[in-house]
């Protein structure tokens, strides 16, 4: 686990603390841990490679890598400079594998700011099946990010229900992928700064051992800690069998206000219009 981390940022509209942890198992089952994250401000991110032994784990922590190197670090950044990192971690995890079939999800949460906006905003985006979540105590857990699978789409068209979905044949067959295929075309979420929020980034090793009930009780019980909720998420699929590798990022974030926090979001109605979640798209 890295040790939990506090960043603070004078935003226009208040001051934002945030706090993060991570924690990263390769499991019960494989002999490797194929998972990498990054965890520091602006940027926040699980990557799950695919490929085996030979180039899964160095699919993911090119990413990794290509992000850390292109998004400096402690100072909001931009959606621009956001794809860019993804076209070139998959230029570059297309490279790494030549012939072979490699790649990795990609899925996390930046602070971007555009120019014409005085309010930072969290930019959620994910590529693949690997998740970001947002949990409240009021409202409990809330999945932001669509997987892009096999069985997603399934229950998109309504010919399966998510709970056949958990033991579908292809539950693991995603259809976007960073490195693999044609350039991925990423989903994006823009949304305001709250006043105290809480986030969960994972990979598909998680998901699969717990449910959205018991990823919920887990975090209530963290009492908002990123740490303790790292760890007990990670410990408890691994209880459960944890047969892929676990790989979870949790970050909370307190702003106090000094005028509203939402603003005039047409400077970002572009984006926003773009990247609607799956089921509100026209």
């Amino acid at each position: 686990m890295i040790t939990p981390s506090a960043h603070a940022f004078s935003l226009d509209d208040g001051d934002l603390e945030i706090s993060v942890a991570a924690v990263s198992d390769r499991g019960r089952v494989r002999s490797v841990n194929e998972d990498s994250y990054l965890a520091r401000p602006p940027v926040f991110l699980v990557a799950d490679g695919m490929g085996g032994h030979r180039f899964g784990d160095r699919a993911s922590s090119t990413t990794a890598h290509v992000f850390e190197a292109m998004i400096p670090a402690d100072q909001p950044t931009t959606v621009k400079a956001m794809i860019g990192a993804m076209r070139e971690a998959h230029r570059r995890v297309r490279e790494l594998a030549g012939d072979e079939q490699a790649g990795t999800t990609l899925s996390g949460l930046a602070l971007v700011k555009e120019g014409g906006d005085p309010f930072m905003r969290w930019m959620a985006f994910n590529i693949g099946d690997s998740r970001v979540y947002k949990y409240a105590a009021e409202s409990g857990l809330e999945q932001i990010s669509v997987d892009h699978s096999a069985v997603q789409e399934l229950i998109d068209d309504g010919v399966i229900t998510r709970l056949q979905a958990e033991s579908h044949p292809e539950r693991n067959v995603i259809t976007r992928a960073v490195g693999s295929g044609a350039e991925p075309d990423p989903d994006v979420w823009l949304f305001p700064i709250g006043e105290t929020q809480t986030f969960v980034i994972c990979s598909d090793g998680l998901t699969k051992e717990l449910d959205d009930s018991t990823i919920s009780q887990l975090l209530a019980a963290a009492a908002g800690e990123p740490g303790a909720a790292a760890l007990s998420l990670v410990g408890a699929a691994l209880e459960a069998g944890a047969s892929d590798n676990v790989t979870v990022v949790v970050v909370a974030s307190t702003l106090a206000t000094t005028m509203s926090s939402i603003g005039n979001t047409s400077v970002l109605s572009t984006y926003l219009e773009s990247t609607l979640p799956r089921e509100d798209r026209a």
